[in-house]
């Protein structure tokens, strides 16, 4: 079976190498400010104790007034995972680092959140819709998404 690392683990092992690099954790998360999760997740895979080679899940919710990205790593080697979370300001041009050049996996998943919720993801290789055609008015995964007329 798969251990989760604490928070309060994780931290610990972040704040010792990147200084102000978490916001916060709880029992099972940590929040990352938006500037440091690039190399936090950098971090997360180079990192001998951590060791977090795979990426599961990248997943984005809306709370109106801002956007949560939620990162789900796991180590094959060591049997353990974590969650990465944190939190993308402004409806108008949310923006967030890719992560693609960390975990090739990420591709298709920045591509999604990117279709669906309009989040930008910079330095992304290949950003454009994946469900959606070019040209789709919106974001259908938004909250304040209203369909078009017809």
């Amino acid at each position: 079976m798969t251990v989760s690392l604490t928070g309060e683990d994780v931290q610990a092992r972040v704040v010792g190498a990147i200084q102000g690099s978490i916001e916060s954790w709880n029992g099972s998360d940590v929040w990352v400010p938006s500037g440091f999760l690039h190399e936090v997740c950098k971090f997360a895979k180079e990192d001998p104790e951590l060791g977090m080679d795979f990426l599961v899940a990248i997943s984005a919710v809306d709370y109106i007034e801002y956007f949560e990205l939620v990162y789900h790593m796991q180590s094959i080697v060591h049997n353990h995972k974590m969650i990465v979370k944190t939190k993308c300001w402004g409806r108008e041009n949310p923006t967030i680092a890719s992560v693609v050049d960390v975990w090739r996996g990420a591709d298709l998943q920045e591509r999604e959140i990117y279709d669906l919720m309009g989040i930008t993801f910079t330095d992304h290789p290949n950003l454009k819709r994946i469900l959606l055609w070019e040209g789709f008015p919106g974001h259908p995964h938004r909250k304040d998404y209203l369909e078009p007329p017809r």
